[in-house]
C-alpha cells in the first residue's frame, strides 16, 4: 500500500499523455503528489490530471496506457492532442487514492 506524503498544485503547461486505441490524448496536470511505500522503501512523484487519472491507478480503463508527462509552455498553446477545454469542463474530480 502506498501513501501520499505531499501534494502540490501543478503549474500551467504540464500534461499527461495517454494512449488509447484511437491514438494519444493529453490532459492538463492538476496536481503533483509525492507517494511512498508504507515501509518507506520507495518514493515517486505522480501527476494527477484534470480527469482524475494517474499512472498506476487501480481504476484505469484497461485500454488506456500512460505514455509520459510533458511540458508545453503556456505561450506556445496546447499540445496538438490536448483534450479540448469544452470536453474537460464536464469532468468531476475524484478523491485521490493510492494503491
Amino acid at each position: 500500500m502506498r501513501q501520499i506524503v505531499e501534494i502540490v498544485p501543478s503549474r500551467p503547461g504540464w500534461y499527461a499523455r495517454w494512449r488509447t486505441a484511437g491514438g494519444t490524448r493529453c490532459y492538463p496536470i492538476s496536481l503533483w503528489a509525492l507517494v511512498e511505500e508504507a515501509d518507506g522503501s520507495g518514493r515517486e512523484v505522480i501527476g494527477v490530471d484534470c480527469a482524475g487519472q494517474w499512472p498506476g491507478a487501480d481504476d484505469l480503463d484497461a485500454e488506456v496506457e500512460f505514455v509520459r508527462y510533458l511540458f508545453h509552455a503556456v505561450d506556445t498553446g496546447t499540445p496538438e492532442d490536448a483534450e479540448p477545454p469544452s470536453t474537460l469542463a464536464g469532468f468531476r474530480r475524484r478523491p485521490a487514492t493510492t494503491t
